[in-house]
């Protein structure tokens, strides 16, 4: 038996390890069975080379809890080691035997040598109060051994009798650590970080039901529980998949997940760096939050992550779906990641991709974008709202929609309205509604004049509009219910009033005297007898911005302050009409019913006043 001190540079390494390099203790399990798929791969690679004829056999890797020993095994049947590479690989912390392979063996597949055999072992020591390596060499005349350390610098290394190549590691667990002498907490962990490892992983029995022909229940019988699925759809050639298939690979990915998305997009990129992964665009509900967090982030196969903020753009955590890449390193927290210049280098590449992809299907078939759009457009509103260069992108196929359903490109949509919805200072004028039921008298109203009517009714589109007025020269944005939209039409109305100045100041007494002065403002404005009487409109920048503050869920800086302006029509018969009653009380309870109409349409007329008005329009009739 040889005894001896692990070749490091402070005593200090394994808390170090046990508390900073890694943020999770269950992590253990992701290294360890790394380690184990990359020794299995290193074997499949030498033989694949003709540098070995051994006979491969299975190589599915074993993970066995033993609750009542306190121990669990990870054994496989790869390469294995002699007492030379232990002593080089165990005994020397953080030398790499994977880059050391690929060195040797060049020509080797190295996506599929996912380990660094040295730090990633040494998570071990997070569960276990101490920890054997047995292990053989597929080299004939090795003789097998075992390795033992406590968590010390300290070790022992002894030969012994094992008959199969490969390595079994052997943690015998810590008394912090029993959570994890539960199978279902193995399994649960393998699930999550082992998924789709490319060697088949097994841990446990389960029971399965097999049809018997002649018998009519079925029979139940015990199999080995493989956890993973080895060959993942984002590794296989899009043209050799169908829908279904993406389908299939989403419900596995989302066994939750009720809905299907709306269509997805299979990355495969080599240059300048490798990155395969399959985007999935689900329906976006109107809680961005909730959507978060559903992007698995992938080293060859090895989950790390699903916690991208800061890691990819932000709007890219809308989607769903798998982002798989070598130069994504494996062993470092999340903070790292966000630092990490090739993982900017491939987020950046990716939401390039993203937006290629939207560019291709709307020039191929735009007929079926459209069909999408409704589903896809708060997608790219905060790409747009957040990443310039995606808005950049967006442009070429971010489409309008009007109160008629018809869609517009940015281009088009400014072709269509710039010969008439322009301002007395030349601003061109793009009029919205944000929600087209209530607003509809100032939709027709605008109608009416051939003007076009947006229908923005998402709730990303206030900041969007926003972001617009900053991005477009020369155009604004305006609620088609707002009061800017009398600076517009101003030049197509009356200038001249059938009332005399003195009525004018008449009329607008009887209505100053029946509202809440503090919250409504009487204007009179000269429109067509065909106009409505009264509209009620509100200041657009006041307006919006409470609105902005309701969807960020903000404390108003205007606390519960309301202001609207009360719009006359003084060339409309009921106007006039109003002038010409005698009797106060009729005077009064026209003025009012006017009133009431105009809150009406605005959805204002709630509680006492609006029974009042069904009381006194009962009467009327």
């Amino acid at each position: 038996m040889k005894e001896g001190k692990i070749n490091v540079k402070t005593e200090n390494i394994f808390p170090v390890i046990k508390k900073f390099l890694y943020s999770d203790h269950e992590i253990f399990l992701r290294e360890l069975i790394s380690n184990a798929v990359d020794a299995t791969q290193k074997m499949k690679t030498l033989v694949s080379l003709g540098k070995s004829d051994v006979d491969l056999g299975d190589l599915t890797i074993q993970v066995i809890v033993d609750k009542e020993a306190k121990i669990i095994r990870v054994i496989d049947r790869g390469i294995g080691m002699s007492a030379k590479e232990v002593e080089k690989y165990i005994n020397q912390i953080a030398f790499s035997s994977a880059e050391e392979f690929l060195e040797k063996y060049k020509g080797a597949d190295s996506a599929n040598i996912i380990g660094h055999f040295g730090l990633g072992f040494y998570s071990s020591f997070m569960v276990a109060s101490h920890v054997d390596i047995l292990t053989k060499s597929y080299l004939q005349d090795a003789p097998a051994v075992k390795w033992n350390c406590d968590g010390s610098p300290s070790f022992t290394m002894e030969e012994i009798e094992k008959a199969e190549r490969g390595t079994e590691i052997v943690l015998h667990l810590a008394g912090d650590a029993t959570e994890f002498l539960e199978e279902s907490r193995i399994i649960t962990l393998l699930k999550k970080y082992c998924s789709f490892l490319p060697v088949p992983i097994q841990c446990g029995m389960e029971k399965k039901y097999e049809k018997v022909e002649g018998e009519e229940k079925p029979k139940e019988i015990e199999q080995p529980r493989i956890i993973n699925n080895p060959n993942p759809l984002w590794k296989q050639a899009p043209a050799s998949l169908t829908d279904e298939d993406y389908d299939k690979f989403y419900r596995e990915l989302y066994p939750m997940s009720f809905e299907k998305p709306i269509f997805h997009i299979h990355l495969n990129v080599d240059f300048p760096f490798n990155l395969t992964g399959v985007l999935y665009f689900p329906k976006v509900k109107n809680q961005i939050e909730t959507q978060k967090n559903r992007v698995q982030l992938y080293c060859n196969q090895v989950f790390i992550t699903d916690q991208l903020e800061g890691v990819i753009p932000e709007f890219m955590m809308l989607l769903h779906g798998v982002i798989d890449s070598p130069d994504i390193p494996l062993n470092v927290s999340r903070s790292y990641l966000q630092s990490d210049g090739n993982v900017k280098k491939i987020s950046s590449h990716i939401a390039k991709k993203v937006a290629d992809k939207l560019e291709e299907m709307f020039k191929e078939n735009r007929e079926k974008f459209e069909e999408i759009w409704d589903d896809l457009k708060v997608f790219v509103q905060y790409g747009s709202i957040t990443d310039e260069k995606f808005y950049e992108r967006a442009q070429k196929f971010f489409l309008f929609k009007n109160t008629e359903g018809k869609y517009f490109t940015f281009e088009e949509y400014k072709a269509k309205i710039e010969p008439l919805q322009k301002d007395k200072n030349n601003n061109l004028i793009y009029l919205y509604a944000a929600d087209e039921n209530a607003q509809m008298v100032y939709v027709n109203a605008a109608k009416e004049r051939a003007y076009d009517v947006l229908l923005m009714n998402g709730f990303l589109d206030i900041h969007f509009i926003n972001m617009l007025e900053s991005k477009l020269e020369n155009s604004r944005f305006t609620r088609v219910d707002a009061d800017v939209i009398d600076k517009l039409i101003e030049k197509e109305e009356s200038s001249l009033s059938k009332l005399s100045e003195k009525e004018q100041e008449s009329l607008k007494e009887v209505f100053e005297a029946n509202i809440n002065k503090d919250k409504f403002m009487v204007q009179l404005e000269n429109l067509n007898e065909t106009d409505l009487p009264m509209i009620i409109t509100q200041n657009e920048f006041t307006r919006r911005f409470q609105d902005m503050e309701k969807l960020s869920g903000q404390k108003s800086m205007f606390g519960n302050f309301e202001s609207y302006n009360l719009k006359v029509n003084t060339n409309h018969a009921l106007a006039q009409k109003l002038l010409g009653l005698e009797n106060a009380e009729e005077k009064e309870n026209l003025a009012k019913q006017m009133i009431d109409l105009a809150m009406l349409s605005q959805n204002l007329l709630t509680g006492e006043a609006l029974n009042n008005f069904v009381k006194r329009s009962v009467s009327m009739l």
